[in-house]
């Protein structure tokens, strides 16, 4: 069996990195039935701080093919991966096209394997924030309706896709014939392989990370903040609004450590917005993932415009304010973990008392169990050596 899985952004990296862990496993205990898996990196995050010191880090295998799209305009970004996607399909012929999550690389993929008649499978299917202004809620959404096999990480997001008319149709069978084409999906609730990767990396963490010393020698309590989203970085008053509340928080008893996105640095710049040089907003480049895992434990509260910090928030057991006016993952809200302020000021005072005055209490398998990579296994072997599917 042949897979394509295809990545270009930072939390995509990690996913890939359970899945990709399981696979070896699989390969391991099945010596004559062998998963190919072929990377494709369509460079849609380039810099070495962004991408390639996770593969380092995270012993993440080479991409065989690395398309180099690089940064630019929905449009013009998407298109370019699709047309070169495309060819690497045609070229591997893969059994199926592995997407992760919701960014322009994601859309792409997916595009480019339903035109091919290539099954789509997706992972973290059925995210829905709501607010079809956002690109992610586009990707997402596209992409669930173009795919075969949809795996969701929690129950709200199965229900979230059959109120789009998304059902599991069972087992799909003689996928191609000569006068029709039909493909009935696959739905399932494996977990989450955000909290796969986090139970991996929480270990390594706390041995290979020094980020804490570097940043906090002290010792002292801090807060974590991270900000890179389209809806607060090319908004003036949201970004304004955002760093002047940092300002007004961040004390010599609650510092904030803030690892910057390329991107918000720029916006800062282009906006003109400026911290005070007294600020206890100690800002640091992109840190690896394991150095944010690192901080993410110790902080006493996370202020994030981040999907995946809210959720490794909750894993961690830390308080977050979530710099949105809505959130995918509703479960951590349900929870009493996760607090939404959007981009006001008061609003974000506010739930900053709040958050301090909160424990997070974990729920066991809301988020799985932390082996959804091998629950996503083992429905496309059991779909593919039971039907032996091949490329149409």
């Amino acid at each position: 069996m042949k897979i394509v899985s295809i990545v270009g952004a930072r939390p995509q990296l990690i996913k890939a990195a359970a899945v990709s862990r399981a696979i070896d496993r699989y390969n391991l205990q099945n010596s004559n039935d062998q998963i190919n898996e072929i990377l494709i990196h369509t460079g849609q995050h380039y810099d070495y701080n962004m991408s390639q010191i996770f593969f380092d880090q995270l012993k993440i295998h080479k991409p065989q093919h690395h398309l180099g799209v690089g940064s630019g305009n929905h449009g013009k970004m998407t298109g370019r991966m699709l047309a070169k996607i495309e060819e690497v399909l045609l070229k591997e012929r893969p059994d199926y096209v592995l997407v992760y999550g919701d960014t322009n690389s994601t859309l792409a993929g997916a595009l480019a394997a339903t035109k091919l008649n290539i099954p789509v499978v997706h992972v973290e299917a059925g995210l829905r924030s709501f607010n079809r202004r956002m690109p992610e809620e586009i990707n997402r959404v596209i992409t669930d309706h173009i795919s075969s096999f949809l795996f969701c990480p929690t129950e709200t997001a199965v229900m979230n896709l059959e109120a789009e008319g998304i059902h599991g149709e069972g087992a799909i069978n003689n996928r191609l014939s000569a006068t029709s084409y039909a493909l009935p999906r696959i739905v399932a609730n494996v977990g989450d392989v955000m909290y796969d990767a986090y139970l991996h990396y929480k270990s390594l963490a706390s041995t290979q990370s020094d980020i804490l010393s570097k940043h906090n020698p002290v010792g002292c309590e801090y807060c974590l903040a991270t900000v890179h989203r389209q809806e607060n970085t090319d908004n003036p008053e949201r970004l304004s609004n955002i760093f002047f509340a940092f300002r007004e928080l961040a004390t010599r008893e609650f510092p904030i450590i803030l690892p910057l996105h390329p991107r918000t640095v720029k916006c800062l710049k282009d906006h003109n917005i400026k911290l005070d040089p007294d600020s206890w907003v100690n800002i640091i480049p992109p840190v690896n993932y394991i150095d944010m895992i690192a901080l993410e434990c110790s902080a006493r509260i996370i202020l994030t415009d981040s999907g995946g910090m809210q959720k490794e928030a909750y894993f961690a057991g830390v308080p977050c304010i979530t710099l949105r006016d809505e959130t995918e993952w509703v479960e951590t809200i349900e929870a009493g973990a996760n607090f939404l302020a959007g981009a006001n000021k008061e609003t974000i005072h506010k739930v900053f008392d709040l958050a301090l005055k909160t424990k997070v209490k974990i729920r066991a398998g809301l988020y799985g169990e932390g082996n959804a990579s091998q629950l996503i296994l083992r429905h496309l072997t059991s779909e593919y050596f039971q039907n032996n599917l091949k490329f149409g």
